[in-house]
């Protein structure tokens, strides 16, 4: 299988795609610092540069909860927006995401197991209220970097893609593998918002796309097992305080994450929207 590095296929399109979000939050955050008017996070989370937020933060958590910060789908979403379209496929609402289903080649994406939980809530409410009934769409690369659907090798394969209906409590659960950290990127998981079922499975009216960011000690470990050698280097020549999505800041998308290399790792975030 060809590995594919973020010079040679561009993931995510890099920082001169991501540049207009970015600024956007920049400036979003430079007029809540000069109006002393936070966006509070739904865990109470500080932005590392001002004590003002910090401060305000107890005051307001309870009324106010900041939306899940919005990212690029990058190149390969497979949502019909660049090119391919699973998410009209019939197979793709489903728990377990690690072969390949319908017409596909009928792979199986190797790694280490990771279970990825995100509990979806309503930011209006102060993060109280679960949106039960929204739907959220998950991607992310294979143990060498690879997007099905999209890099030489898989373009036959729609692994590590699906769509889960979110329960009671706002919880949509994937059975998944740990992915790889790729040339220029943080390691990361893609998703997307849709306010039901029937607009995932449409593709349209999508709420809120955003990524989940795993943390440093947890891709250490899972890095150093078989197949994973080229993540190794890649995470060497990065951090989360220079990645091109999560530099402005990522309290909100790390997700927490336990567990271990021989009984899988559980990868769980909350997702205002």
């Amino acid at each position: 299988m060809a590995h594919h590095d973020h010079e040679d296929h561009e993931h995510d399109r890099g920082l001169s795609y991501d540049l207009p979000v970015l600024a956007r939050r920049r400036m979003i955050r430079l007029f809540a610092g000069a109006s002393l008017v936070p966006l509070v996070g739904c865990a109470g989370t500080e932005e590392k540069s001002s004590s003002a937020t910090s401060a305000s933060t107890a005051s307001s958590a309870s009324t106010e909860c900041a939306t899940i910060p919005n990212e690029t789908a990058g190149p390969y979403p497979g949502d019909g927006s660049n090119g391919v379209n699973v998410l009209k496929e019939s197979g793709v609402v489903r728990g377990d995401i690690t072969s390949s289903f319908g017409d596909s080649a009928g792979g199986t994406a190797e790694g280490v197991p990771l279970t990825v939980t995100l509990t979806v809530v309503d930011a209006a409410s102060g993060c109280g209220t679960p949106k039960a009934g929204a739907a959220v769409y998950l991607w992310h690369c294979d143990r060498e970097g690879n997007y099905s659907l999209y890099s030489e090798g898989v373009t036959d394969e729609n692994y590590l893609r699906g769509v889960q209906e979110a329960d009671d409590k706002g919880q949509v659960t994937f059975k998944s593998i740990f992915p790889a950290c790729y040339t220029g990127r943080w390691p990361h998981i893609h998703f997307e918002v849709y306010g039901s079922l029937e607009d995932a499975t449409a593709a349209t009216s999508i709420t809120s796309t955003s990524q989940l960011a795993l943390p440093k000690d947890v891709c250490d470990t899972v890095y150093a097992t078989d197949g994973y050698s080229r993540s190794v280097t890649n995470l060497a020549q990065l951090s989360l305080e220079t990645d091109n999505i999560f530099s402005d800041g990522y309290d909100q998308q790390l997700a927490a994450v336990d567990g271990s290399v021989e009984k899988g790792y559980t990868a769980t975030l909350t997702v205002p929207v």
